[in-house]
């Protein structure tokens, strides 16, 4: 599992980049890259980084599932994502 404070530091981003995204959107139309310096650094979208949404791991996270690959893995071999078979031969 991640630190419960690094998963609500990447909530707090997100609504963050939710509240500015009009602001920064305008900003950038206009080409008004002073303010948009001024503007908090978290309030970028490139600040945002893929967590897992059941152990919030920031690594080997699959896009497609929204989870980890360890978590994906553990789910598959108990059969609970529908459609995914782990191979055997």
């Amino acid at each position: 599992m991640a630190k419960e404070s690094m998963v609500a530091r990447e909530v707090k981003r997100k609504r963050m980049v939710d509240k500015f995204a009009a602001k920064r959107a305008q900003l950038k139309a206009e080409g008004d890259f002073q303010a948009l310096s001024r503007l908090p650094r978290n309030s970028s979208p490139v600040r945002l980084h893929n967590r897992c949404k059941l152990t919030g791991r920031p690594k080997g996270y699959i896009r497609q599932f929204g989870i980890s690959r360890i978590s994906f893995r553990e789910l598959a071999s108990k059969g609970l994502i529908p459609g995914i078979k782990k191979a055997s031969w």
